[in-house]
């Protein structure tokens, strides 16, 4: 059973750009895109968002791995905005598994990924549509 709660993103979040991984091998590039994306939308917002950027790019490439790794590729990750949020929203079209927080496991095992979100995160939800399951977190734009 999952302990994330179970709803999209804010409604009135608009797409920045969005990125489409087959496997693995494209998540050094996803990082460097998004961190480049985050910070360009920040520039012009006046905000200086080092920290979030990385912890945006760390959270994303957790929720990728895990699409990649756990559902049904492609992975879609999109960064979309609010007035006040940036939210990451990964897809993959597995809709049979449902998102499920690790319990505790040996240091090194895996199944981190969702916890270190949680943490480092306004929030943590997911939803699925009629062909894809989606993971979203909502981080800070101005901190």
């Amino acid at each position: 059973m999952t302990e994330l709660p179970t709803s999209p993103p804010p409604p009135q979040a608009d797409g920045l750009h969005a990125w489409v991984l087959s496997d693995s091998t494209e998540l050094r590039s996803l990082r460097a895109r998004l961190r480049e994306a985050v910070n360009t939308f920040a520039a012009t917002e006046g905000a200086a968002l080092d920290e979030t950027a990385e912890n945006m790019v760390l959270v994303a490439t957790e929720l990728a791995t895990n699409a990649i790794r756990h559902g049904l590729p492609p992975a879609v990750v999109r960064l979309l905005h609010t007035p006040d949020q940036f939210v990451i929203d990964v897809a993959d079209h597995e809709l049979s598994a449902v998102p499920e927080l690790a319990g505790t496991r040996l240091p090194g095992a895996g199944g981190r990924g969702l916890h270190l979100a949680r943490a480092l995160s306004l929030q943590v939800g997911w939803y699925a549509t009629d062909t894809t399951k989606h993971v979203w977190a909502c981080f800070p734009i101005h901190p």
